[in-house]
């Protein structure tokens, strides 16, 4: 495989504030300097798929007409992402405001802006049909999602974060070929399977009952790094490197784009996991999101150091 990635996604100027706890409804604290940093989950994605991943990697998403669009370009093109899809409507540039507390936890709120009018034209569904993998997210309109994974070439993999949380229709569960959530949208998703899961059960319970859905799916467990689940074979656990939390902001959008960079290297679920555990572990040390997105060769030496070679049969 060539090792192309399209990430199809959000783009967000990211607001963050240091707070000492999350405020209580009605209640004001004092946090610290506010901080302007790029954002958004699929331009996460992107970062990392293209700078932790090293795939060739396209982002095709919606900025504004603002500053703030400029901040997003240019991180985009440092990790060496490409842009040329990147539509301009006259709308303000997606914001989030987001708030961290002193062991790593964050809470955030998004403001949509242009993200909302993204949409798939010729030149885009081009750029998909080259794609090996395509991954999408749900901060966008979920027809542009849906546009986005019926565009993709016959092999190529449709991978879904399905964050966040929210009810698929049958015509988006019936294009995806990887499901990535964590366990709080595992449980969601579960019960619109039909069954009565919830956070509170096992992560294989919770697999097993969206392997009814879908063909492999991937629960990020946080710390405890990741359950890797494909039809007709046993669940992996990969576990997460060891690290000292710093802001957990962005850590699962960089597992998600080295996820979906392995993949198109070629590698196989369980090993294409590994990489990405090591560096949304290598993300969490660090303060920001893109900021924070390890460089392939940071996140090779420690998937090394933390992992056994996997010998295929």
């Amino acid at each position: 495989m060539s090792g192309h990635v399209v990430v199809v996604g959000s783009a967000n100027v990211d607001l963050v504030v240091d707070v000492p706890r999350h405020p209580g409804p009605g209640e004001t604290i004092l946090g610290g300097e506010l901080v302007r940093s790029p954002g958004g989950k699929g331009a996460n994605q992107a970062v990392a798929a293209a700078r932790a991943g090293g795939a060739d990697t396209t982002f095709l998403g919606a900025l504004g007409r603002d500053d703030a669009a400029e901040l997003l370009l240019a991180s985009l093109e440092r990790a060496g992402v490409h842009t040329d899809l990147v539509a301009r409507p006259h709308a303000g540039t997606g914001t989030a405001l987001i708030s961290v507390t002193a062991d790593g936890e964050n809470a955030i709120i998004v403001a949509p802006g242009a993200n909302s009018l993204l949409t798939v034209d010729d030149r885009a569904a081009a750029r998909l049909a080259q794609a090996d993998v395509v991954l999408a997210q749900l901060e966008v309109p979920l027809e542009t999602v849906l546009a986005a994974a019926r565009a993709r070439r016959r092999g190529a993999v449709f991978a879904l974060n399905a964050a966040p949380s929210r009810d698929l229709p049958a015509d988006v569960w019936a294009e995806v070929d990887l499901l990535i959530v964590n366990e709080h949208e595992a449980a969601d998703l579960a019960r619109t399977t039909g069954g009565e899961q919830s956070a509170a059960e096992a992560p294989t319970e919770l697999a097993m009952a969206l392997l009814a859905r879908v063909p492999a799916v991937v629960i990020t467990l946080g710390a405890a790094g990741a359950l890797v689940a494909e039809r007709g074979a046993d669940p992996v656990t990969v576990p997460a490197p060891r690290v000292t939390p710093v802001d957990t902001t962005g850590a699962g959008d960089t597992f998600c784009g080295v996820l979906a960079a392995a993949l198109a290297h070629g590698e196989p679920l369980a090993v294409a996991a590994r990489r990405a555990a090591a560096a949304g572990a290598l993300a969490v040390t660090r303060p920001g999101a893109q900021a924070a997105v390890p460089t392939a060769d940071e996140t090779g030496a420690l998937a090394a150091q933390t992992y056994a070679p996997v010998v295929e049969p």
